[in-house]
C-alpha cells in the first residue's frame, strides 16, 4: 500500500543528541524560573490511518515557540518542546517566528549551546535584568537581557555549554 504522505526524512524521529528528553527538560526549566509547568495543547487533523498531531506549549496563557507537528503526538510533543527551549535560550523569538537575526545572533557559537541551569544563579541575573530594566522594557526584553548577564557569567566562570 502507498502513502500519498512523502516519507520522513532520516533522523527527523529521534531527539536532539543534546536532548534526550526535551520535554522533560522544558518542564523543569520553567518550574526552575518560577512560571510553573507548561500546558501542551494538542490538537489533530485527518483520518485515523493519516492523523496529523499539533502541539502548542502554553506557559501562562501564551505560546512559547513555534509548536510542532508530526503524525505521531510524542513527536509533535518533542517538536514543540525543542521550539520553547530555543526561545528559552534566546536562540529563537517568543510567538510564532523565524529564528532571530541581527546582532542577537552573531553571539559566539558558544552562546548557541545548552547551558547548564544553576537556579540561583539565573534567578540573580534576573533580578539584575529587572533592576536595570527600563520602565517601558517588555518581558522579552527582560528576559533577554536576564540570559545575556547568566551566559556571559557562567563563560566567565568556565561553565559554558554542555
Amino acid at each position: 500500500m502507498t502513502s500519498s504522505t512523502p516519507p520522513t526524512p532520516p533522523g527527523a524521529h529521534q531527539a536532539n543528541a543534546n536532548q534526550a528528553n526535551p520535554k522533560g527538560d522544558l518542564i523543569a526549566r520553567l518550574i526552575t524560573l518560577g512560571a510553573g509547568a507548561p500546558t501542551f495543547q494538542v490538537s489533530s487533523d485527518g483520518p485515523a490511518h493519516e492523523r496529523t498531531f499539533r502541539v502548542r506549549v502554553l506557559v501562562g496563557g501564551r505560546e512559547l515557540g513555534e509548536g510542532g507537528e508530526s503524525r505521531s503526538k510524542k513527536d509533535a510533543e518533542r517538536l514543540a518542546s525543542e521550539a520553547a527551549l530555543r526561545v528559552l535560550d534566546g536562540r529563537q523569538e517568543a510567538g510564532n517566528g523565524p529564528e532571530v537575526s541581527g546582532p542577537e545572533a552573531e553571539r559566539d557559537e558558544d552562546a548557541q549551546g545548552q547551558w547548564p541551569i544553576y537556579a540561583a544563579v539565573l534567578a540573580e541575573a534576573l533580578d539584575v535584568a529587572l533592576d536595570l530594566a527600563d520602565e517601558d522594557a517588555s518581558v522579552d526584553d527582560v528576559r533577554r537581557e536576564a540570559g545575556r548577564l547568566y551566559r556571559d557569567l557562567l563563560a566567565d566562570l568556565g561553565h559554558g555549554p554542555e
